[in-house]
């Protein structure tokens, strides 16, 4: 079946996004931006796109959430058994992706990623409500079930498991950090001819420079 799509399009209006307009350190401009994103109110402002390449070179996305950024790098947490974290095993290098079309700006990361500390991992998953702590133990993530009562047989079995105890952390669960080499701001401008500004590291600094939309 033949679809067209490309007349579903809207004209972006933001003002013009320069040099002199961005923070120098990325991560703080990158807070600017998160602040706007999470105070306008908008649906899952952390969600972001992460990309990984498995061992064959073939890249897959899915959403997941930024819980934290810490020593220079964005947290994410997972079940290490899951398809992203046998991407990760192979190839330690992916991309993030930010998009709020309200605000018509998006954030685009790329670095190497690595486990997190069992501390880091400990400390958010006692965070976690107890239903949470024990879907991580439920979910064989990514593996092929046999239908929904699966999960739901599953997460009672470790619920009486645990019963008058306060789940444990699995240790196929936990996060990952993301340290960046490029971090680009994205800004929507009128006829396509968007603001984009990237900071790169060059020999560990960090420098800024404007790409064409």
């Amino acid at each position: 079946m033949d679809k067209k799509y490309d007349k579903i399009r809207n004209e972006h209006r933001q003002k013009p996004f320069a040099k002199k307009d961005v923070d120098k350190d990325p991560f703080k401009q990158f807070s600017k931006w998160m602040d706007i994103a999470i105070n306008s109110g908008i649906k899952e402002p952390t969600a972001m796109s992460l990309s990984t390449v498995n061992k064959n070179l073939q890249p897959s996305s899915r959403m997941v959430l930024l819980k934290e950024i810490k020593n220079d790098g964005f947290i994410f947490y997972t079940n290490y058994e899951s398809k992203k974290g046998h991407e990760i095993s192979k190839n330690h290098y992916g991309s993030l992706l930010f998009y709020w079309p309200e605000l018509e700006k998006q954030i685009r990361i790329e670095g190497r990623i690595e486990k997190t500390s069992e501390e880091i991992s400990e400390e958010y998953y006692l965070t976690r409500s107890a239903k949470r702590r024990i879907g991580a133990w439920a979910s064989p993530q990514s593996k092929e079930i046999p239908n929904r009562q699966f999960l739901e047989e599953k997460q009672a079995e470790y619920v009486k498991q645990f019963e008058g105890d306060s789940p444990k952390r699995p240790e196929n669960w936990g996060g990952y950090i993301l340290t960046p080499y490029i971090i680009e701001f994205w800004q929507g401008r009128p006829n396509r001819l968007h603001d984009r500004l990237e900071f790169y590291l060059d020999d560990n600094e960090w420098k800024i420079r404007r790409l064409a939309p």
